[in-house]
């Protein structure tokens, strides 16, 4: 339920004898856009969807390198090739939104690059499977929730191809038939839990 301030029209920032609409970053709770209200939940979704494929394209990369199996590579394709797309969509939706997206990993997905990196062989498709099945498993609900609730057009459009995306990932790393579902609440087995940032996000994603 929109807010009365929330539905207030927003408004005008002078700033350097000029004035400007602020970007939706800029002002704090629900806002209005030419595409619905956008809700702070709505702003952290495109965020974290950015985040996601900042980290799981160079994984799936690291798949098709090394590998030990057609399915771990197969994984890895589709992880490259659905982000890939979803991230063009997610650089589209805040364009139009106007609002800023991270431009790197969060500290705790580089660690898990690092982990994948550092393994070889077995224990690098082990290790795969699990980070990426994990991470996946809980930005879905995520995904999601925002499908369901948002009230904006674009957002809803990103979440719908987000929510395809990630499920045809989750399926092909199940498909690789190393995913340990007893391990799937919290960090993989056999994997660090690096610090996360001061916002935590599913699946590691985090501003």
């Amino acid at each position: 339920m929109i807010s009365t301030a929330g539905a207030l029209v927003v408004p005008i920032v002078r700033s350097a004898g000029s004035y400007r609409s602020p970007r939706a970053d800029e002002v704090p709770g629900t806002v209005q856009t030419p595409t619905g209200p956008l809700t702070p939940l709505d702003r952290d979704f495109v965020k974290r969807v950015r985040l996601a494929g900042l980290w799981e394209i160079p994984a799936g990369r690291m798949a098709l390198a090394k590998g030990g199996s057609t399915e771990v590579r197969t994984a890895g394709q589709h992880l490259v090739d659905g982000h890939t797309e979803l991230d063009r969509a997610t650089l589209d939706t805040a364009q139009t939104l106007g609002l800023d997206v991270p431009g790197e990993p969060s500290v705790q997905q580089k660690a898990w690059l690092k982990q994948l990196d550092d393994a070889q062989g077995a224990e690098f498709d082990r290790l795969f499977a699990n980070i990426l099945r994990n991470a996946h498993g809980q930005v879905f609900a995520v995904v999601a929730q925002v499908r369901a609730s948002t009230q904006n057009s674009t957002v809803r459009d990103l979440a719908t191809m987000a929510n395809s995306t990630v499920l045809d990932h989750m399926t092909v790393l199940e498909d690789t038939r190393l995913v340990k579902f007893g391990d799937l609440s919290g960090p993989p087995a056999g994997t660090s839990s690096p610090t996360a940032g001061p916002v935590p996000a599913p699946g590691g994603t985090q501003r």
